[in-house]
């Protein structure tokens, strides 16, 4: 029934906000979140797993809602229901890419809002049998582990990372989302010092997986020094399709720095 179904809102618009939750709210469905902002909903996003993300697709800020549902449904497989007051070609074009279930014009009725909510949360009931496992594994796992997990766009900006980031990085939240992750972090080899390339140019044209396992240190932009092993590869839709770059790096223990083994 509606009242066990958990619904999280993107709305920049105060007024067409509260009045989604309270027709939502009488219909026994729970307001699982609220924000008006697309890079931010993403984090919210893998932090509540709600049922179904009602995304207003025209958002103030660096991210659109497009894009934000992009991310959303192709990283976590969390249904999305857009809100827009527009309806081109061009704009339904884009909106496919995040696969949605539903698309409601505004002005809106109850009835409009109701109705598509119901439907895609029961199309995705039957949608979510036949989708691969998370591309960058199930949320409550990477939001629990002590590793650094990022999901980068094509031009290496951050637009979801797990808790733990904000400690290896010595950084606020609001330091590393949306950032590129060149400017939060650098990656040096430890034993020529030299900075090691950013991967994500060639990872988005080549589709390949980079890793550095040996010499490789994380400097924090307090200046930092932690021994490292990064793992950088494609984040892929069901299609095979690129939608972003998944950035993995363990802090090596110490007395477990790895070195590269002298050649006999």
């Amino acid at each position: 029934m509606a009242a066990s179904h958990r619904i999280m809102i993107v709305e920049d618009d105060e007024i067409i906000c509260n009045l989604i939750t309270t027709l939502l709210e009488r219909k026994g469905y729970v307001i699982a979140g609220q924000t008006g902002s697309g890079e931010e909903a993403i984090m919210m996003a893998a932090d509540l797993e709600p049922d179904l993300v009602l995304m207003d697709i025209g958002l103030y800020g660096k991210m659109d809602g497009v894009a934000s549902a992009r991310f959303i449904f192709q990283l976590f497989h969390i249904p999305i229901v857009f809100l827009t007051a527009h309806c081109d070609d061009s704009l339904i074009e884009r909106a496919k890419t995040a696969q949605p279930l539903g698309y409601i014009l505004k002005p809106f009725t109850d009835k409009d809002l109701t109705s598509n909510v119901e439907l895609a949360i029961y199309n995705h009931g039957v949608r979510k049998k036949f989708l691969d496992i998370c591309p960058i594994g199930e949320p409550k796992k990477i939001l629990a582990l002590r590793d650094l997990v990022m999901a980068l766009d094509f031009d290496g900006h951050i637009v979801f990372f797990n808790p733990y980031a904000t400690k290896m990085l010595e950084l606020t939240e609001d330091e590393i989302l949306m950032h590129h992750w060149h400017d939060v972090m650098k990656l040096i080899n430890t034993q020529t010092r030299k900075e090691i390339p950013d991967p994500v140019p060639e990872i988005v044209r080549d589709k390949l997986v980079i890793k550095h396992e040996f010499n490789t240190s994380l400097i924090t932009k307090s200046g930092e020094i932690k021994s490292v092993s990064v793992a950088v590869r494609p984040i892929k839709d069901d299609k095979l399709e690129l939608v972003g770059v998944f950035m993995f790096i363990h802090e090596n223990a110490p007395g477990q720095i790895k070195i590269t083994p002298l050649k006999k």
